[in-house]
């Protein structure tokens, strides 16, 4: 029986060749059929790929089998078979482009500089203690934060990962420079370096939630502080923890509750959207 699944996980490691670790993951994907996307830096790799069961575990074996990722968080979730349309794996100064290469410095531990790592339990344990003064923080784009998020989260007008030195220099969070700020994304790889960039802007108690809401959402589900679907990057594009979740999004052509994106022709061109069922004609009647 087919059983497709598709793996979430980075490394944040000094990695002296980088076009080495391409040449390698790019083999051993294509020996295992995988498909998706894997980017890699000097600091580390990023890794988004998917295809069946059997093949997507000898690949995460294969690549445990190198030291530096030997200890890496794998998160597993199910895929629809046809998640990806290719495979991409290349070599960037980033493994998550904010723009900042030279403020990222890493060593065998990870990240150094960034925000305190919290596990689900202890960013409860936070706000039990510091209620309301808590803010959590949205480290992805506003299109993701559109379908779900924590709770009262900051979500800044970021319409992808580069904006977000801009929006942190703006002025418009210095407020929050005092308090304790919860980031957050999808597995926790972009609040590794937003955390970093916060902290050198002033912020001066910066935190990021180990796994980030992929492993808060499989530890409290729907019954915690997170809200609505999460947005993935593959052909799903959005999963929920639990039938309970809400939903949040709302069409942009009707106003109705969705958590259904597409690519949603205008003027400008297609841009990808919340449409709901019953507006997905119109767009198709449009294109």
């Amino acid at each position: 029986m087919s059983i497709p699944k598709v793996v979430l996980f980075y490394v944040f490691t000094p990695l002296p060749d980088p076009e080495a670790i391409r040449l390698w993951q790019r083999t051993l994907c294509e020996a295992n059929d995988l498909k998706g996307r894997i980017i890699i830096s000097a600091h580390g790799i990023n890794v988004t790929v998917g295809g069946e069961l059997a093949q997507v575990k000898r690949y995460v074996r294969e690549t445990r089998s190198y030291a530096p990722f030997r200890e890496a968080d794998i998160k597993w979730s199910d895929g629809a078979g046809d998640d990806f349309p290719r495979l991409s794996v290349k070599v960037r100064p980033e493994i998550v482009t904010f723009g900042a290469p030279d403020e990222i410095k890493v060593d065998e531990n990870g990240v150094i500089g960034g925000g305190t790592h919290l596990s689900p339990e202890q960013v409860h344990n936070l706000v039990d203690e510091r209620g309301d003064e808590v803010v959590f923080f949205d480290g992805r784009n506003a299109l993701e934060a559109a379908v779900g998020r924590f709770r009262d989260a900051v979500v800044t007008d970021a319409a992808a990962t580069r904006d977000f030195l801009s929006e942190i220099e703006s002025g418009k969070y210095d407020h929050l420079k005092d308090k304790p700020v919860v980031t957050y994304c999808t597995g926790g790889v972009r609040c590794e370096v937003l955390s970093v960039l916060m902290r050198n802007r002033g912020f001066n108690e910066v935190y990021q939630i180990d796994g980030g809401i992929v492993r808060y959402g499989e530890k409290y589900r729907d019954d915690g502080l997170w809200e609505g679907a999460l947005y993935v990057f593959d052909s799903r594009m959005t999963t929920t923890f639990s039938p309970a979740a809400k939903t949040l999004g709302q069409c942009t052509l009707c106003g109705a509750a969705t958590s259904r994106f597409e690519n949603y022709p205008d003027a400008l061109g297609r841009d990808l959207t919340l449409v709901c069922e019953g507006c997905s004609h119109t767009t198709s009647d449009a294109g």
